[in-house]
């Protein structure tokens, strides 16, 4: 009689466990996909991610247009694995059409649930299948573009674009669509860029991921800056180890950490510079040229080379890419034009900084200043007082370092204090844009 119920509690044990275990388990995998609903190409890379604490067992991807179906992707999985990860391409096939589709996905895992065969779970998204790259229509014509200057481009997209812009070398300047619905990208064509290399063509990348470069009419007008020889002084390195010693407090001597300075601290700027230029307005807040500062005489110019030198040998050289404006100590500094303070802070070798941004990518950038008398996110007007000048950062007097930046890539000022360049170059052909658009 014991030996029965005994062998009775055994068994409803054995049942138990068995039935735990058996709907331990009872829902499908976890499916994620890298793509939203909307348009897709056979050049955009999906990326499906599957999960199941009790392994995987199979995975299948179908596009399903019409009557029809196209087998994309098809796994079995080896017994232990619970996640996995899968990139793909909705790639052409006979009898798939540009359109709707629907992608299918299938994953089973290995529980014994349902007496073995696992659980499943199935995904159906909708996409709009397109391979044809975006139609793009340059509306500007001339683009008389100088060594280390600007120039402005004027285009059409006829649809809707994840990125966009002038694309050469290894560089990018966004472009912005404006109120008419046309584009205008600022670009620039850095004055250390080989001529051959500065082949400026229109990006544009839609929602699928197809991609059109287009070409433009341009014409280059050579420019030559000027060489500077710099004589390092004990007091000017001096100066600098005091302020930049935290940076490098392992620097043995004054000239080694100015060397740091000159090299790592300038390249991390350049950084900064570029990822400052994206806070920016899409349309244009300035008005007009750009103020000079007042009453003041060129100490440093556009581009010039200069080559260092400490106790007569050189020891370093860099490219100096602003205008230094000398003027009376302390001398109060205007906002060159109306826009947006984006940056209100130590920036490096430039010392207390201001950057303004006036929208399209374009900024201008005030250093070496002793005083800050704005912050971050002020509206300002042409003619309003920033800051006062002085001798912060890698600055030997007081003078205002003036730089023009366009997304990041510092550009020859005196360009944008002549009405004239401005009027022909910028927002004449932002006015014919926006005139054409309202006629259509």
């Amino acid at each position: 009689m014991k030996t029965t119920a005994v062998l009775g509690i055994l068994i409803i044990l054995i049942l138990g466990a068995f039935g735990v275990y058996y709907f331990l388990d009872t829902s499908g995998p976890t499916v994620a996909l890298s793509r939203q609903p909307g348009p897709i190409s056979s050049k955009a890379d999906v990326v499906l991610k599957v999960r199941d604490r009790s392994g995987l067992k199979s995975l299948s991807v179908t596009i399903v247009q019409g009557q029809k179906s196209f087998p994309i992707l098809s796994r079995e999985y080896p017994s232990g694995v619970k996640d996995a990860s899968e990139t793909f391409r909705l790639v052409a096939q006979p009898g798939l059409k540009e359109g709707a589709v629907k992608l299918l996905i299938r994953a089973v895992d290995r529980s014994i649930f349902r007496f073995g065969s696992g659980n499943s779970s199935e995904e159906t998204i909708d996409f709009d299948y397109q391979n044809k790259p975006p139609a793009v229509t340059v509306l500007s014509t001339a683009h008389n573009v100088s060594r280390g200057g600007s120039g402005l481009v004027v285009y059409t997209v006829n649809r809707e674009v994840v990125k966009t812009g002038i694309v050469f070398a290894d560089r990018f300047f966004p472009g912005y669509r404006q109120p008419g619905g046309f584009y205008a990208c600022l670009f620039a064509f850095p004055s250390d860029l080989p001529q051959e290399r500065f082949i400026p063509k229109v990006l544009a990348v839609d929602r699928a991921g197809n991609e059109r470069l287009t070409g433009i009419y341009f014409h280059v007008l050579e420019k030559s800056f000027p060489r500077d020889r710099i004589e390092l002084t004990d007091s000017f390195l001096e100066k600098v180890s005091s302020e930049f010693k935290d940076r490098f407090p392992k620097a043995a001597n004054p000239l080694e950490l100015f060397l740091k300075v000159n090299s790592e601290v300038r390249s991390a700027d350049r950084k900064t510079l570029y990822q400052t230029g994206l806070k920016t307005s899409p349309t244009p807040l300035w008005s007009g040229d750009f103020m000079r500062l007042p009453n003041s005489a060129p100490r440093g110019t556009f581009s010039q080379f200069r080559s260092y030198f400490y106790k007569g040998a050189q020891v370093d050289q860099q490219y100096h890419l602003g205008i230094d404006l000398a003027s009376l100590a302390h001398a109060k500094v205007p906002a060159a034009n109306s826009g947006r303070v984006v940056w209100a802070d130590d920036l490096g070798i430039y010392g207390q900084c201001v950057i303004i941004d006036h929208g399209m990518g374009l900024q201008t950038l005030y250093g070496h200043l002793s005083r800050i008398g704005v912050k971050e996110g002020d509206q300002v007007k042409k003619g309003d007082i920033i800051g006062d000048t002085g001798d912060t950062g890698l600055a030997g007097g007081d003078h205002l370092h003036f730089g023009v930046v366009v997304s990041g890539q510092e550009v020859n000022p005196i360009e944008w204090w002549d009405p004239s360049w401005i009027k022909n170059n910028v927002t004449d052909k932002l006015a014919d844009a926006k005139e054409a658009s309202a006629v259509k």
